[in-house]
Protein backbone atom coordinates (compact mmCIF):
# COMPACT_ATOMS: atom_id res chain seq x y z
CA UNK A 1 0.00 0.00 0.00
CA UNK A 2 1.50 3.52 -0.72
CA UNK A 3 0.95 6.57 0.77
CA UNK A 4 0.58 10.00 -0.91
CA UNK A 5 3.09 12.66 -0.80
CA UNK A 6 2.64 15.53 2.16
CA UNK A 7 2.75 18.79 1.12
CA UNK A 8 5.62 20.50 3.21
CA UNK A 9 5.00 23.46 5.35
CA UNK A 10 7.22 26.12 6.15
CA UNK A 11 8.40 25.88 9.70
CA UNK A 12 11.54 27.19 11.96
CA UNK A 13 13.63 24.57 13.14
CA UNK A 14 13.34 24.57 17.49
CA UNK A 15 16.68 26.85 17.46
CA UNK A 16 14.79 29.55 15.52
CA UNK A 17 12.36 30.13 17.46
CA UNK A 18 11.95 33.11 19.31
CA UNK A 19 10.51 34.53 22.21
CA UNK A 20 9.04 37.62 20.78
CA UNK A 21 7.47 36.19 17.89
CA UNK A 22 5.60 33.27 20.02
CA UNK A 23 4.53 35.93 22.64
CA UNK A 24 3.24 37.85 19.72
CA UNK A 25 1.49 35.04 18.34
CA UNK A 26 0.17 34.39 21.93
CA UNK A 27 -1.43 37.55 22.26
CA UNK A 28 -4.47 37.26 19.90
CA UNK A 29 -7.36 36.10 21.31
CA UNK A 30 -8.62 33.99 18.40
CA UNK A 31 -4.42 32.53 18.26
CA UNK A 32 -4.44 31.81 22.32
CA UNK A 33 -8.42 30.66 21.52
CA UNK A 34 -6.34 27.52 19.03
CA UNK A 35 -3.82 27.05 21.57
CA UNK A 36 -5.77 26.12 24.17
CA UNK A 37 -8.08 23.69 22.48
CA UNK A 38 -4.54 22.36 20.85
CA UNK A 39 -2.99 22.39 24.77
CA UNK A 40 -6.34 20.40 26.04
CA UNK A 41 -5.95 17.44 23.45
CA UNK A 42 -2.46 16.49 25.19
CA UNK A 43 0.50 15.47 24.40
CA UNK A 44 -0.35 13.42 20.80
CA UNK A 45 -3.26 15.26 20.03
CA UNK A 46 -3.80 17.01 16.59
CA UNK A 47 -6.88 18.32 14.62
CA UNK A 48 -7.66 19.59 11.62
CA UNK A 49 -8.36 23.43 11.16
CA UNK A 50 -11.85 22.69 11.10
CA UNK A 51 -12.09 20.73 14.17
CA UNK A 52 -11.29 24.47 16.24
CA UNK A 53 -14.23 27.09 15.65
CA UNK A 54 -13.37 30.33 15.49
CA UNK A 55 -15.99 33.32 14.95
CA UNK A 56 -14.25 34.62 12.33
CA UNK A 57 -13.71 34.22 8.12
CA UNK A 58 -12.16 31.53 6.62
CA UNK A 59 -9.30 34.24 5.31
CA UNK A 60 -8.49 35.46 9.01
CA UNK A 61 -8.65 31.90 10.30
CA UNK A 62 -5.67 30.95 7.82
CA UNK A 63 -3.92 34.21 8.80
CA UNK A 64 -3.95 33.07 12.82
CA UNK A 65 -2.86 30.05 11.78
CA UNK A 66 0.48 30.74 9.45
CA UNK A 67 1.37 33.01 12.34
CA UNK A 68 1.28 30.44 14.98
CA UNK A 69 3.16 27.71 12.54
CA UNK A 70 5.59 30.50 11.63
CA UNK A 71 6.59 31.60 15.02
CA UNK A 72 7.29 28.16 15.70
CA UNK A 73 3.45 27.75 18.45
CA UNK A 74 1.87 24.76 16.42
CA UNK A 75 3.11 22.13 13.71
CA UNK A 76 0.91 21.81 10.13
CA UNK A 77 0.64 19.12 7.60
CA UNK A 78 -1.59 17.89 5.59
CA UNK A 79 -3.18 14.64 5.62
CA UNK A 80 -5.33 14.25 2.20
CA UNK A 81 -6.77 17.75 2.05
CA UNK A 82 -6.78 18.07 6.15
CA UNK A 83 -3.90 20.58 7.73
CA UNK A 84 -3.53 18.90 10.90
CA UNK A 85 -2.77 21.00 13.84
CA UNK A 86 -0.29 20.27 16.91
CA UNK A 87 0.92 21.80 19.83
CA UNK A 88 4.67 22.21 19.60
CA UNK A 89 4.85 22.27 22.96
CA UNK A 90 8.17 19.99 23.87
CA UNK A 91 10.03 22.65 21.51
CA UNK A 92 8.17 25.49 23.49
CA UNK A 93 9.23 23.86 27.06
CA UNK A 94 12.47 23.31 26.01
CA UNK A 95 13.03 26.88 24.75
CA UNK A 96 10.98 28.76 27.31
CA UNK A 97 10.55 26.17 30.50
CA UNK A 98 6.92 27.42 32.07
CA UNK A 99 6.13 30.01 29.51
CA UNK A 100 3.02 28.18 27.62
CA UNK A 101 1.58 26.58 31.47
CA UNK A 102 1.84 30.67 32.53
CA UNK A 103 -0.05 31.92 29.55
CA UNK A 104 -2.55 28.80 29.52
CA UNK A 105 -2.88 29.56 33.10
CA UNK A 106 -3.42 33.40 32.83
CA UNK A 107 -5.73 32.69 30.41
CA UNK A 108 -8.31 30.26 32.22
CA UNK A 109 -8.45 32.74 35.48
CA UNK A 110 -9.03 35.51 33.02
CA UNK A 111 -11.87 33.73 31.20
CA UNK A 112 -12.82 33.02 34.61
CA UNK A 113 -13.21 36.63 35.84
CA UNK A 114 -15.15 37.52 33.10
CA UNK A 115 -17.23 34.82 32.13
Amino acid sequence: MSTAPTRALEHPEREEIRLEAVLHALSDPMRLQVVRFLAELGEEGEAPCSAIELAISKSTTTHHFRVLREAGVINQVYRGTAKMNALRRDDLDALFPGLLDSVLGADAAQRQRTD
